[in-house]
């Protein structure tokens, strides 16, 4: 059997346990059997990326996909560090303002195209355009001019310094694609296959089944040991572990931990956990009656018993929530959890006008988070402990992003689940992206319309403030306003509990949630 630890020095690091037992195949008279030569890894995931066009990308499950075809300016290493990825070096004039990179020479996209400034220039000009209306355009912050002023020199020119803008452009949504797939693309137009320049190429999206890559032999950096990737959508956690057990795949994401002994009992496989930076909430559509008072909201949070949920699902292994930001991320302030409080919880909601209880509807993914359905189904009865009757629904995730991406007059939901990593390590993306006002749906990510002017006016400050010290003070002030305002009931922190072959190597289990194969390769 085998368990191992992806540790990432910012955040909280569980045991470290590495038993791994690995053994030689032989045949009978005591030959030994000729290894068959492998060509594919095979990685299961639960959910189906939602889009590849880095503009219309939203989750997990597109990036981990994404980022073996399509490179950004910067990476972020397993520890937080930012090295060059298309960008090769960077530098800022006096006040931050003004910022000018270096892109990669030599490199060309899997279509032939050259990788040159203009090509950057051009995929972020699309990124920022208001009418193509990209979710996550927010990351560029106050950039107001992209300019190619050289064959392979960039020029970003800021209206204000933007503190987080480095660690930003090192997110998967900000991907280069060819200039040839975008050139003449309408605000509305997309595409299915991206032409990167990174280590695989895509050669068919079977929807509903799997992804195929190939590797890319004219990549710039290490060619990847491993000619082919697939990567196939099982949403049901039994059939993740059955597609792992009988070599269907080769590594799976999200197994339970109720599972974690069943497959260390198989020499051939090994657990993995990693850190994660994701916290898995339940949103209120606060515009909504009567999820627009903040008693109901913070009924509901007391109601949950989060501990219990973290216990009796996870085994202790996740955290419940003290903030919507994980610890490890900067500007965090531990300012919860909310006691669970059954009796408190209908308090609140008899001076909320709902001595009796409510009724509401309850919207839940089923494979996106690890047993997302059955928390969904732990909350819906301790909901009930108070005289909240909830009903439950669920929708293929793609389907459930564009259910709870309706702009305000449009989205029919009471609540919903969701998770947010903040992949950047700054609480600008795990705050201002989902919590402020200006990233109302449809295009921004606040789903459940919360609106607090102070919040937007803290959010606002620490986005250009230089001073750290300062930026922390700003964001805790921030955070505890919305702790109290409880847009979310904030349930619990996510590691992750992912597993594979022993004789698969080399794979990144990373800490943003990304599972990359391009170090991968099979041992004998």
């Amino acid at each position: 059997m085998g368990r191992t630890i992806n540790v990432w020095s910012r955040l909280g690091v569980w045991a470290l346990v590495s038993l791994i037992a690995v053994g030689t195949v032989f045949a009978g008279g005591g030959a030994e059997e000729p290894a068959e030569e492998r060509d594919t890894l095979t990685i299961a995931i639960g959910a189906e990326p939602e889009s590849l066009d880095p503009v219309n990308m939203t989750s997990a499950p597109a990036a981990t996909v994404s980022e073996h075809v399509v490179e950004r300016m910067i990476y972020m290493e397993e520890d937080g560090s930012l090295t060059p990825m298309i960008a090769t070096s960077w530098e800022a004039n006096a006040d931050s303002t003004v910022w000018t990179f270096e892109i990669r020479q030599g490199v060309t996209f899997h279509d032939g195209e050259p990788l040159n400034a203009a090509a950057v220039k051009a995929n972020l000009d699309r990124f920022i355009d208001p009418e193509v209306g990209a979710a996550y355009a927010f990351l560029l912050g106050t950039v107001v001019s992209i300019d190619a002023i050289g064959e392979h020199t960039l020029q970003l020119t800021l209206s204000q310094p933007f503190a987080p803008i480095l660690a930003h452009l090192s997110h998967s949504f900000i991907g280069i694609v060819s200039p040839a797939q975008i050139e003449g693309l309408g605000p509305e137009d997309t595409f299915d296959i991206p032409i990167g320049t990174g280590p695989y190429r895509m050669t068919e999206w079977s929807r509903g089944e799997r992804i195929t890559l190939e590797v890319n032999e004219d990549f710039y950096g290490n060619v990847p040991a491993i000619p082919n990737v697939v990567f196939n959508f099982i949403p049901e956690s039994s059939a993740l572990l059955v597609a792992l057990e009988t070599g269907e795949a080769d590594a799976i994401m999200r197994v339970p931990p109720q599972d974690i002994a069943r497959l260390e009992d198989d020499p051939n496989l090994e657990v993995v956990f990693a850190e994660s930076v994701r916290t898995i909430y339940i949103g209120f559509n606060n515009m909504r009656e009567p999820f627009n008072d903040p008693l109901v909201r913070r009924a509901l949070n007391h109601a949950i018993d989060k501990q219990a949920i973290v216990d009796g699902l996870f085994d202790g292994v996740f955290t419940v929530a003290d903030a919507p930001i994980v610890p490890a991320v900067f500007g965090h302030a531990s300012v919860g959890p909310y006691e669970y409080d059954p009796e408190r919880a209908r308090e609140l909601l008899a001076e909320a006008g709902f001595p009796d209880g409510l009724s509401m509807t309850f919207h839940h993914p089923t494979g996106r988070y690890l047993l997302d359905a059955t928390v969904a189904e732990a909350v819906q009865d301790m909901l009930g402990e108070v005289g909240v009757e909830v009903t439950l629904e669920t929708r293929e995730w793609s389907s459930y992003l564009d259910f709870t991406s309706q702009p305000p007059d449009q989205a029919e939901y009471d609540a919903f689940m969701l998770g947010w990593g903040t992949v950047t390590l700054d609480a600008d993306y795990g705050l201002y992206a989902l919590l402020h006002s200006r990233q109302w749906n449809p295009n921004g990510n606040n789903r459940g319309f919360y609106r607090n002017e102070r919040v937007d006016a803290l959010l606002d400050e620490a986005r250009v403030e230089t001073d750290r010290v300062r930026r922390e003070e700003l964001y805790a002030e921030a955070i505890q306003n919305i702790w109290d305002d409880s847009p979310w009931i904030y349930l619990y922190n996510q590691g992750q509990i992912n597993a594979n072959h022993v004789d698969v190597e080399g794979l990144i289990h990373h800490p943003l949630e990304n599972l990359s194969a391009w170090d991968a390769f099979f041992s004998e």
